[in-house]
């Protein structure tokens, strides 16, 4: 009886490491995904500056100057 009390207490200590570990990397990998996410909209907002500064430009390029 002894001797599985003692394998079922290495098995839960095994386990809670683990748990730990998943728990550490789950976090850690959470973290990314935020840094990500706000990369991503940084990205987004740069590409709809530059896109409305090219509609701009093209705007101005096709109309006539004023002598015409």
């Amino acid at each position: 009886m002894k001797n599985l009390d003692k394998q079922l207490e290495e098995q839960i200590t095994f386990f809670q490491q683990e748990l730990s570990q998943i728990s550490n990397e789950l976090y850690t990998q959470q973290k990314e995904i935020i840094i990500l996410k706000k990369e991503i909209l940084d990205l987004n907002k740069r590409i709809e500056n530059i896109d409305n500064e090219m509609t701009s430009v093209f705007i101005k390029e096709d109309k006539k100057p004023p002598h015409y």
